[in-house]
């Protein structure tokens, strides 16, 4: 295992958000385990040592453990002993919140008592776990996106590098792609297909990309297009979203959006941000 490797155990009270919690691990790219039994947890911690290929690792350990969960503090004690350190990050809720989420879902509390008095067992259960907790994070009053975001915080992960974004060219003729989340028409830019010499090639090459820096609606499009996303990238991270698709679609995929696609690509990924780039339909004649 690397010294670099970050290990959590995902834990608190039921309905704080812990399975939520490690749907967002896993966006961040961590592998994730759910509800391991506390007795396979040193096996698991002497499996991944051995690793490295696992990358950063997230548990979700909770009140399922029933009375074993008194020996969570004893088991971390040991394997700080061997050099791995893995930290708690508790999910904390108010009584209010717990008891309308519950009632929301519909789902049985795992203590099986009377929602009241489950969720007071429970805070008997975990009180030992809290203290020795890396962060406590109280989830009453959060959005999704609020509680990305403080995950991201606390993991100190730069949001511009977490969110993925694919910037995509098509053509109409063919179908709008299914996964777009935002969707440019650049048809009204004027069309190499209909000069010969340009008519064979593609957006990728410099005497269409030259010819269609030459409409003088292009500069200004491409200007405002550019600051349309950067304006809402920050907004769509805010609020949560892990992947962004920009389509970029012209009659037959092979000129217009490739190129606006590819300079739109590549003005993002010069601000650092994390971009791929696909030109679905190029090959088509």
């Amino acid at each position: 295992m690397t010294s670099m490797r970050k290990i959590f155990i995902i834990t608190g009270m039921s309905g704080a958000g812990k399975s939520q919690a490690l749907k967002i691990f896993e966006d961040f790219g961590f592998y994730c385990v759910d509800n391991l039994p506390l007795a396979l947890v040193e096996s698991f911690a002497a499996f991944v040592k051995k690793r490295a290929d696992l990358g950063d690792i997230a548990l979700g350990i909770d009140v399922r453990e029933g009375k074993s969960l008194e020996q969570l503090p004893a088991t971390l004690e040991r394997l700080r002993g061997t050099g791995q350190d893995f930290r708690i990050i508790f999910l904390e809720a108010s009584d209010a919140a717990l008891i309308h989420r519950f009632s929301e879902t519909r789902h049985r509390h795992p203590l099986g008592k009377n929602l009241t008095q489950a969720i007071r067992a429970e805070r008997r259960l975990l009180a030992e776990i809290k203290t020795l907790s890396y962060k406590v994070l109280e989830t009453s009053g959060m959005t999704l996106g609020e509680f990305k975001e403080s995950l991201s915080r606390l993991l100190e992960i730069k949001r511009s590098q977490e969110m993925k974004i694919a910037v995509i060219s098509f053509g109409y003729k063919y179908g709008i792609p299914l996964d777009a989340d935002l969707v440019l028409d650049v048809r009204f830019l004027s069309n190499p297909n209909y000069i010969e010499r340009l008519k064979g090639k593609t957006g990728l090459d410099k005497p269409v990309a030259d010819y269609i820096r030459r409409d003088p609606r292009a500069g200004e499009f491409f200007k405002k297009l550019d600051e349309l996303v950067r304006f809402l990238i920050p907004l769509y991270m805010k609020e949560g979203k892990s992947y962004l698709t920009i389509a970029i679609g012209c009659t037959g995929g092979r000129h217009r959006s490739v190129f606006i696609a590819r300079e739109l690509a590549e003005g993002l990924r010069r601000s650092g941000l994390n971009v791929s780039e696909f030109h679905r339909d190029f090959k088509k004649q």
